[in-house]
């Protein structure tokens, strides 16, 4: 390997997003992945049966879609298309009795009852501003701020538990339970302070963006990334596990797309004590129990118009959200779990072959569980969708470990880089206005244990890619 200007360890997301942002720049960047295929949580495999293709982690992108990092990017000319379900999100109350997420604020308003004005009012406010949004959310530390007011207001409502919304602002039970369905996106106990500000973002950005997936599978997303990258000069070599930042290609930065626990092992020796106990003290969430399936024809929802929805909570009112996620944080298996669904084909055919579909879902378990819970997912879609595993064609299965052993970011099945509760939301992974920054001047982090945190959007390798450009030039 030729020394570069840059070294990337990592291919997520965040990693390959800091390279092209380093390598637009002028940058020489050198970007080394463990595993066989570039992409960390965007990978896209065959998981069941040829011709279903599964995506192995992340799914659906209404972050990717609207965040500034990605936008700027413009990767629809490497190739990316994204396809849009008729619904983003469906719920399902009870067998046959749903409450919708449109695009629409107008149509999802209709099915809130008397809570259908105060959700248009604050929700459907958010998703005409969500540019504005955003750019304040997903890039806090921007001096001069970006849009003061909308993250004033979006913080003023945000920071409340869900339970506490739902009991003193929402009235009914169809928009109590869309709101905890789409906060407990968090993985946290919805007792928990910020939570509403997590359904509140997805919320705004199902009206102002959409929940698409990416046509081909997520892998879509990472491929293009590197195709942008080596058109501008950049290296990608995949298979090749970094031990220690001291082995590698001599360069003026070196940038981690690892949590704490990895960043201790390639390159604790160069910190000071003070920093490596800040690391250390990194607290990892809940986990991840996923369940693929190759269906041999459409899930059979009793309520049709799920039929639509890319996505779907499964778990019924709001108390059941509530009950399901305070088990997980405390440490159990809920006998009726949080499933989150997603219908790819019902955006992108192209994942199955024709007449047949794919089905991807998980749901939350206490960090690290080595409980399969592939009975209480398939009963949680039975309750809603009668006669399902009759259109199961084959299944897999991953539980935390195996999450972390495809993706070792997903320490005990954390998909999200770490805990996001209010200890770790701003603190990611120190208290600083420059946390993609180390105390050695050449080692930088762009992982999602940086701000702003979790999910496919890259602006935690933007920032890390600006705070490099910002002090080496």
């Amino acid at each position: 390997m030729r020394d570069v200007d840059a070294v990337v360890v990592g291919s997520g997301p965040n990693g390959l997003v800091a390279a092209v942002t380093l390598a637009e720049a002028g940058w020489r960047v050198l970007v080394l992945e463990a595993a066989s295929q570039a992409g960390g949580g965007l990978r896209t495999e065959e998981l069941t049966l040829p011709g279903f293709r599964h995506d192995v982690c992340a799914s659906v992108h209404p972050l990717a879609i609207a965040s500034p990092a990605f936008r700027g990017l413009g990767l629809e000319r490497e190739g990316l298309r994204l396809a849009h379900p008729a619904v983003p999100l469906g719920h399902p109350l009870s067998p046959g009795r749903s409450v919708y997420l449109h695009r629409d604020v107008a149509a999802t308003a209709a099915g809130l009852g008397r809570d259908g004005a105060a959700w248009a009012r604050v929700v459907g406010g958010l998703g005409r501003r969500w540019e504005r949004l955003v750019a304040g959310v997903l890039d806090p530390l921007a001096l001069p701020p970006r849009a003061p007011l909308e993250t004033i207001a979006f913080g003023a409502a945000g920071v409340w538990p869900t339970t506490a919304v739902n009991r003193f602002a929402l009235r009914e039970e169809p928009a109590q339970a869309l709101l905890a369905g789409l906060a407990a996106h968090a993985t946290l106990d919805l007792g928990q302070p910020m939570t509403t500000g997590i359904g509140l973002l997805l919320g705004a950005l199902g009206h102002g963006v959409g929940w698409p997936v990416a046509v081909g599978g997520s892998q879509s997303i990472a491929d293009a990334l590197v195709a942008r990258l080596r058109s501008l000069g950049g290296e990608v070599v995949t298979g090749e596990r970094v031990t220690s930042v001291d082995r590698l290609p001599s360069a003026r930065a070196v940038l981690l797309d690892l949590t704490p626990r990895q960043v201790l092992a390639v390159a604790g020796e160069r910190f000071r004590a003070r920093y490596r106990g800040r690391l250390e003290r990194w607290r990892y969430g809940s986990g991840v129990f996923k369940v693929d399936w190759a269906l041999d024809g459409p899930v059979p929802w009793a309520d049709p118009g799920l039929a639509g929805a890319g996505t779907v909570h499964l778990v019924g009112t709001a108390p059941e959200a509530v009950a399901a996620e305070r088990a997980v944080a405390r440490g159990r298996h809920p006998r009726r779990p949080y499933v989150l669904v997603v219908q790819a084909t019902a955006a992108d055919p192209s994942r199955a072959p024709s007449g047949k579909h794919t089905l991807w879902a998980y749901c939350h378990v206490p960090h690290g569980s080595t409980v399969d819970m592939t009975t209480p997912i398939e009963e949680q879609i039975e309750r809603f969708a009668p006669g399902f595993r009759d259109r199961v064609l084959a299944r897999h299965v991953m539980g935390p470990a195996a999450m972390e052993a495809h993706n070792a970011n997903e320490v005990g099945g954390d998909i999200a880089g770490g805990s996001s509760d209010w200890r770790q939301l701003a603190a990611r992974p120190v208290l600083s206005l420059a946390p993609w920054a180390t105390p050695d001047p050449s080692v930088f982090l762009c992982s999602s244990s940086t701000l702003p945190g979790g999910g496919v959007h890259g602006m935690c390798g933007y920032n890390a890619a600006r705070t490099v450009l910002k002090r080496l030039g």
